[in-house]
């Protein structure tokens, strides 16, 4: 039986890739061969940074409420714990709004956790 070159499968799947490539650089996004490559690249990274941009958001919401909290005299780790022991659940994101968007609430949760911590 032969192989079928130009049957309409065939043509899909390569319109498919080709259309993945759109935008690539050189060879890279007009040539089947080179394209299958990058989008088979592409994709695997697109898969992993879907993961990593979780991490990079906890990072940053951990950076500003660490420095709101200096603002106040506290370290972030006191505060966590400060917020444990006060029975505050409050997650990451909303603290980081918190501290960069409203600064009286911010402070009132820091009275809290000062009071708390016997502080």
């Amino acid at each position: 039986m032969s192989r079928a070159i130009d049957g309409s499968k065939r043509k899909n799947h390569r319109k498919k890739i080709l259309k993945l490539a759109k935008g690539y650089w050189g060879r890279r996004g007009t040539n089947y061969k080179t394209a299958k490559d990058a989008v088979a690249k592409s994709l695997t990274y697109a898969y992993r940074d879907r993961k990593d941009r979780k991490g990079a958001f906890r990072k940053l919401w951990i950076i500003r409420i660490n420095a709101a909290c200096r603002e106040h005299g506290l370290s972030y780790s006191r505060l966590i714990s400060g917020l444990e022991k006060a029975g505050i659940i409050i997650n990451r994101k909303t603290l980081a709004y918190l501290a960069t968007e409203d600064n009286a609430a911010f402070a009132a949760v820091i009275e809290k956790v000062k009071a708390a911590l016997g502080a």
